[in-house]
């Protein structure tokens, strides 16, 4: 596999981000617009045919040196690409939908004063991402991995005159960084127990360990700790909801395809040490499925419309870590996928809608816009249905193994994904019932200007709609007589993990007709919510209160979000404050005091001395008589005080 076609992958993107970065005020929008463009389609283009060289070659992994970069004593790191069915993955996810991003991107950003910067920025943020899944060690994804968090900071606080705009994009940085420093620490173990960071020897060793050893299970905690702060697992969840203060496509590039699911490709790339710590998997499911529950539940009472999308984001990547707490990681990565496609779609849609409602985001001002935005309305209600888990679109199929996986491992688990899967149906068609039904509730001069958007944002709209629909057939179940291609392809990157743990890998060990009935069951339920919000809010046409309503009980405690913000100010945020307070108060009172008084003496003495430089003989006799006689008593009287005693 030649290094020149490999490396273009993540260069033409960062090509784009030079040229653009560099001359966007200079550089027309319209050329700005095609350079950008351009770079994430070539990147595309290569990883199909990277996909297919793969494919050909017999699907072995490879890994390809580009040049040694790190040699301290015996650790050496070198900057090389791992070619696998995982990065393979990957790179189709993150190219072919960024690409879908940023052709929206042109039409949606077209008016803005700094286009030609936040496509520079777009163009930054593949390379970051793309760096982190091709590199072939842990360093060089986290290179990546904190070069995707700049890029989000710098994207969420892109429009950076509004000061709210700006404390969400800080506090995405640094609630990411307290992940990031439990993935640092996770590879400073890796380096003390294994001596590397390359993959292909960290996993060749770790046959060597027994499963539960306590070592492996720091490891892969600390591994975790990253994964939370990035893909958003509770405590580390409450950035992502904020991040929706960037414009509409950075939201669909960030919670679609791309920095969500850095933490979900870290797990599965680590499979066999994680397969060796079932403890940790424990806590992983756990975690994932109350991140899940809590997600879904605050959607539920959100009317903003790219709120609801957030908070619907932090629920999905709940079940992906559901299914890598039970050793689902095929599973895992086909919602990833399907997640990919149909959150990319919703969050374009509701750019779509923002853009034709003149920035309005709030549902309770909608109503009545399919009449308006007929292909806006169609993609919307696909990915709407697509995420309910309904068939026989992607989330169906997707969900429906994450769900059977759980099924199998603990029924508890299932119960509470089944609850979620409820949740997320209602909270869905709520969201598609309140913007596209009923009469029109915006103001006169907004419906003067309703219109669907421009070709440039409805035909990625129309692509991603298509891949929501039949991209759950990579994935088909054996119970629907299907040959589920997705996990056969990836089975060969789990034969260090099944030597190691050979019963986490067993057959799934449901019947076909147990595989019915759950299936039977989430699709009632999910169907069942989809009626019960067409019920309330078409039939009945209720409308969710204004602000200025007081709200009562378990409603005010999920809408205000179980106020885990105000707790974490409380306990956190306001006691950092007071101690950096306490810090500038010494700083500037005894530090700064001691400094500048010490400075200001010196000056004050000087001053007075240089007085004594008058210019007049006299003067200087006089002072050198009055010197003489001083030193004179100092030596006499003083130094020999007690000698003049005895004299007298």
């Amino acid at each position: 596999m030649p290094v020149s076609l490999l490396l273009l992958i993540p260069l033409l993107p960062f090509v784009g981000f030079l040229i653009n970065g560099l001359g966007f005020k200079r550089i027309p929008n319209s050329l700005a617009g095609i350079l950008a463009v351009l770079a994430a389609l070539g990147s595309f283009g290569l990883s199909l045919y990277t996909f297919s060289l793969f494919q050909a070659a017999g699907s072995q992994t490879v890994v390809v040196p580009v040049f040694d970069w790190i040699s301290v004593g015996t650790l050496n790191i070198p900057f090389s690409f791992q070619i696998d069915q995982l990065s393979l993955l990957m790179l189709l996810i993150i190219t072919g939908v960024g690409s879908l991003i940023h052709i929206y991107s042109v039409g949606y950003m077209s008016h803005d004063a700094g286009f030609g910067k936040f496509l520079a920025y777009l163009n930054l943020f593949l390379f970051f991402m793309l760096l982190l899944v091709l590199g072939s060690n842990y360093v060089m994804m986290f290179i990546g991995w904190e070069g995707v968090g700049l890029c989000s900071y710098l994207l969420i606080g892109f429009w950076n005159k509004n000061t709210s705009y700006n404390d969400a994009a800080r506090k995405a940085f640094i609630m990411n960084r307290v992940g990031d420093l439990g993935f640092l620490l996770g590879i400073f173990a890796i380096i003390a127990a294994f001596g590397s960071v390359e993959f292909s020897e960290i996993f060749s060793k770790a046959q060597a360990f027994s499963v539960g050893d306590p070592v492996i299970v720091t490891i892969t905690l600390l591994l975790f700790v990253g994964a939370m702060g990035k893909s958003a697992q509770i405590p580390l969840y409450t950035w992502l909801p904020d991040a929706m203060a960037g414009p509409t496509p950075v939201s669909a590039l960030i919670h679609a395809a791309t920095m969500v699911t850095a933490g979900i490709y870290m797990v599965i790339r680590s499979n066999i040490l994680y397969s060796l710590a079932p403890a940790t998997l424990e806590a992983v499911a756990i975690i994932g499925a109350a991140t899940a529950l809590l997600g879904a539940s605050i959607g539920l009472l959100q009317n903003d419309i790219k709120k609801v999308l957030a908070y619907s984001t932090v629920s999905q990547l709940g079940y992906m870590f559901i299914a890598l707490g039970v050793a689902a990681y095929s599973s895992s990565m086909f919602h990833v996928i399907t997640h990919a496609f149909f959150k990319a779609l919703l969050f374009l849609g509701a750019g779509s809608v923002i853009h034709a409602m003149s920035n309005e985001q709030d549902i309770r001002s909608m109503g009545g816009l399919r009449k308006h935005l007929p292909v806006t309305f169609l993609t919307f209600f696909i990915g709407t249905w697509a995420i309910a888990g309904l068939p026989p679109f992607a989330g169906f199929f997707s969900k429906d193994e994450i769900l059977a996986h759980a099924f199998v491992h603990n029924k508890l688990l299932w119960g509470l994904g089944l609850l979620g899967s409820v949740m997320t149906s209602f909270y869905m068609f709520r969201l598609l019932f309140l913007t596209f039904f009923g009469e029109f509730r915006g103001t006169k001069e907004q419906a003067h200007h309703l219109h669907e958007s421009p070709s440039s944002m409805t035909i990625p709209l129309i692509v991603l709609a298509i891949l929501s629909a039949v991209g759950g057939f990579i994935g088909v179940p054996e119970a629907l007589h299907g040959s589920n291609w997705l996990s056969a392809f990836m089975d060969p990157l789990f034969d260090g993990a099944r030597k190691v743990n050979p019963e986490m890998f067993g057959p799934l060990g449901l019947s076909h007709s147990t595989e019915y009935m759950l299936m039977g069951i989430s699709v009632a339920a999910a169907l069942l919510a989809a009626i019960a919000a067409y019920v309330v809010y078409v039939q009945r046409q209720s409308r969710p209160a204004p602000e200025s309503v007081e709200r009562k009980g378990i409603e005010k405690l999920v809408y205000n979000k179980y106020y885990v913000d105000e707790l974490y100010n409380a306990v956190f945020v306001r006691p950092v404050m007071v101690l950096s307070d306490i810090f500038w108060s010494f700083g500037e009172f005894v530090i700064d005091l001691f400094v500048e008084g010490y400075g200001a003496a010196v000056a004050f003495l000087s001053g007075r001395f240089r007085k004594l430089q008058t210019g007049f003989t006299g003067y200087y006799i006089f002072a050198m008589v009055l010197g003489i006689v001083l030193i004179l008593f100092w030596n006499l009287v003083v130094r020999h005080h007690s000698l003049l005693k005895d004299l007298l």
